[in-house]
């Protein structure tokens, strides 16, 4: 696969994610609703940096609806994450930008969900470009047995166990999502520097890195 060429000129993010491997998503404080930021790393890696998106579900309503925006002002949308229907484990979701372009789709693997969280990308013509799925199915099924834990289930999220994610495509592995440990609030690395070529879109994989927190209630 070629290297991407895929910046909008009418509606751009203020970078260009497509010029770049590495990320950092952080969740934002909410009672009611998930937003989130994206940034660069800062000059250790695992730090923000450069804040180029600002991410917030939409409230009320009976189907995910997910917005991505320049910045927290909300003026600028960039991209969106919605599912097509309504309160299905195996929706498709679809991803576009402003304008209503398809960028590509994400789709929950129901079955092997049920041991280890696996998804499906798909590129803008429909077609698989990728997949995601938990790096360990250990760690995989010692999550799933804490959240049915009485009382404990309340605070797992807090609990220092890996999030993991790899994509692959076939047997290659293009990048990680990884959780970063002891934090107060969610905030992932995102790592895709073995896709040298750039052959995945970015703005698919920052869509796929909020889908796998917000659509499963982390």
């Amino acid at each position: 696969m070629q290297p991407l060429r895929l910046r909008s000129m009418a509606n751009p993010f203020p970078i260009d994610p497509n010029e770049h491997d590495r990320f950092v998503l952080r969740q934002k404080f909410r009672m009611v609703i998930n937003e989130y930021e994206f940034s660069l790393p800062g000059g250790d890696g695992e730090s923000p940096g450069q804040v180029f998106c600002f991410v917030s579900q939409k409230r009320f309503k009976f189907k995910e609806d997910i917005r991505f925006y320049t910045n927290e002002s909300k003026t600028t949308e960039v991209m969106r994450l919605k599912a097509r229907q309504r309160f299905d484990p195996a929706a498709r979701y679809d991803i576009t930008d402003s304008d209503g372009n398809q960028i590509g789709q994400i789709q929950k693997v129901f079955g092997k969900s049920l041991l280890r969280s696996t998804f499906t990308l798909y590129d803008a013509n429909g077609m698989e470009a990728a997949t995601a799925a938990e790096k360990s199915m250990a760690v995989a099924i010692i999550r799933r047995i804490v959240h049915l834990i009485p009382w404990v289930e309340n605070f797992a999220n807090w609990l220092p166990i890996p999030y993991h994610f790899v994509f692959r495509r076939g047997e290659t592995e293009l990048g990680h999502h990884r959780r970063q440990m002891f934090k107060f609030a969610d905030t992932y690395t995102i790592d895709l520097s073995a896709d040298a070529g750039r052959t995945l879109d970015r703005r698919l994989i920052l869509a796929t890195a909020v889908g796998m927190d917000a659509l499963q209630a982390r």
